[in-house]
């Protein structure tokens, strides 16, 4: 009455065979470690640390190891390392949304030099076309901001409609102030590519 199906349905032969044991040339499974991480592994787990000065040390270098593999996401764009505004496929989405057109505002440093520039000479009209200047880039920049914002909250709330989408649009509206070849993480589309 409570013996398992699977024994009763098992033919003499069956279970008269013993468990096959695991061929030594076949495959574990898993990728062996290597010896730095191994070792690095062992003496983390046998000894606790002795002192608190010991302790961190360790936490120090767990540290810089943590920040060293951040450093190493933001520029392949590795989803694991990144740091947590950065992580998740909403984020991953607005930076494709960003990368993948132009804006005024990526811009803005180098108008801005040109603007100084002109301001800074002694003709009147140069002064006045650096100020024409000014406002034309800032209504630029706030128009473009304004259209990119509308475009993409609509785009986010057909992919993600379940997702959380708080802080996206001003995470995007941020990446267009930076010059796209200074953006971190480093874009991963091209110019005109659709986002992924």
């Amino acid at each position: 009455m409570f013996r398992s199906r699977s024994k009763e349905n098992k033919t003499p032969q069956q279970a008269a065979e013993p468990p096959k044991a695991r061929d030594p040339q076949a495959p574990k499974g898993r990728p062996t470690p290597k010896r730095a991480e191994a070792e690095a592994l062992r003496r983390a787990v046998v000894k606790p640390p002795a002192t608190r000065k010991e302790a961190a040390r360790r936490a120090r270098e767990a540290r810089r190891a943590a920040l060293a593999k951040q450093r190493e996401a933001l520029l392949s764009g590795d989803e694991r390392h990144l740091p947590l505004r950065d992580r998740g496929p909403v984020r991953r989405f607005a930076r494709d949304y960003v990368d993948a057109k132009w804006h005024v505002a990526e811009y803005f440093l180098p108008l801005a030099v040109v603007i100084l520039v002109l301001s800074m000479l002694p003709s009147l009209a140069a002064r006045n076309l650096a100020l024409l200047l000014w406002l034309g880039v800032i209504l630029m920049i706030v128009f473009d901001s304004v259209v990119t914002a509308r475009r993409l909250k609509r785009q986010l709330r057909e992919r993600f409609p379940n997702e959380n989408l708080r802080g996206a649009t001003a995470y995007a509206l941020m990446r267009t102030l930076q010059m796209r070849r200074m953006r971190l993480p480093k874009p991963q589309v091209e110019r005109g590519q659709a986002p992924r």
